[in-house]
Order: C-alpha cells, then sequence, then structure tokens
C-alpha cells in the first residue's frame, strides 16, 4: 500500500500529505489537485462538541469563521469547512469529534471524493 505523500510526489508542508491517510488504488480528491486527508482512526478526532470554535484562515477564508457548536447548521457548516478544505491531519485531531462525524455523515455535503475517501477508509460511515 503505498502512502499518498510517496503517490503524489513530496512529502512536507503542504505536499503529499504523508501522514493524513494511505490509498490502495487511486487518490480521492477533494477538489481538482488536491487529495483528500483522511484521519487513520476515528478514535483520534478528538475535537470540541460544544462552545464556539473559530477556524484558521486556511480552511475558512471569509472574515466570519466563528462556529457555535449548539447550532446544528453550524455545526455541519464547520464539519463540511474542515473535511473538504483541510491539508493536515492535525486539523481533523482538533476540531472533528468521532461521535459528532458518525451522527452528521448521512446530513453532510461532502464533495464526491472526500465522502469516498472516508468512507473507504472508514467502513462505519458507509450507509447500511
Amino acid at each position: 500500500m503505498a502512502l499518498l505523500g510517496e503517490r503524489m510526489g513530496g512529502k512536507g508542508p503542504g505536499r503529499g500529505y504523508p501522514d493524513a491517510m494511505s490509498v490502495s488504488a487511486h487518490a480521492y480528491l477533494a477538489r481538482p489537485g488536491r487529495p483528500a486527508v483522511v484521519a487513520r482512526t476515528l478514535d483520534e478526532l478528538t475535537g470540541p462538541t460544544s462552545g464556539i470554535v473559530e477556524l484558521p484562515v486556511r480552511l475558512m477564508w471569509s472574515s466570519e469563521r466563528a462556529f457555535d457548536l449548539g447550532e446544528p447548521d453550524e455545526l455541519l457548516w464547520m464539519y463540511e469547512n474542515v473535511l473538504r478544505e483541510t491539508t493536515r491531519v492535525e486539523d481533523l485531531r482538533e476540531l472533528i469529534h468521532a461521535g459528532t462525524l458518525r451522527r452528521l455523515w448521512p446530513l453532510l455535503n461532502l464533495p464526491r471524493g472526500v465522502r469516498l475517501a472516508w468512507e473507504s477508509r472508514h467502513r462505519s460511515l458507509r450507509p447500511a
């Protein structure tokens, strides 16, 4: 099994994502030219479950980057942005919570490549 970083040509910040996920047959893309980043295990996702979270500019370019996790629409919007925009597995560990992700998964509006990458790595997220 090749690491995504080896397949995408390079390692280091912003290139290759060697710590993010492994790939069997092909890379799934979050968008053209950007591989989807997936946590190796769901257990490592220990993000917050309540309160206000402000995303870094690299994940949300808008000036309105604060999300109230108690508001269902804001929670969905934050998870969609993080899963779609991240290039770092550390973002997933710090911002996404495994139990919340499982609960929200069917409701999330994600690019096909992001959904396929996560579902191929974590079978528990696949539809029954």
